[in-house]
Order: structure tokens, then C-alpha cells, then sequence
């Protein structure tokens, strides 16, 4: 088995890890809301779910219909 000869010292094992960055993610508008949000999610806006511009979920009916 294979065992290190030396401890290897925090300042070695940080300058290895310098590299191991966290990125930052990318932001999209909504072509029809104008509204940020992340790539290939959809997004929620006044009661509506969106997706690539389209509506998916309409719950802003069901909240009129509700009160």
C-alpha cells in the first residue's frame, strides 16, 4: 500500500486546491416577462410558470377563483 512519506503541510494541500473555484452562474431574461433568472429553468412570474417564454402553469386563475 502506498503511504506518503512526509505530512504534506496545509499551505501545499491549499495551493493545490487554489484551483477549485466555485462559478458563477449564468443569467438569462425572459423574452416575455423581462424577468432574470437561471438557464434552462423555469421561472415563476405573477402566478405563472414559465419556460423559454411559454407559459406552463397557470395558477393566477385558480387564485381569482379562489378569493
Amino acid at each position: 500500500m502506498a503511504h506518503p512519506k512526509r505530512k504534506i503541510s496545509k499551505t501545499r494541500r491549499d495551493k493545490r486546491r487554489t484551483h477549485y473555484k466555485a462559478s458563477v452562474p449564468q443569467i438569462a431574461t425572459c423574452p416575455t416577462t423581462g424577468e432574470p433568472h437561471l438557464y434552462h429553468r423555469a421561472h415563476w412570474h405573477e402566478g405563472k410558470l414559465y419556460y423559454r417564454g411559454q407559459v406552463l402553469i397557470d395558477n393566477s386563475a385558480e387564485e381569482e377563483n379562489a378569493a
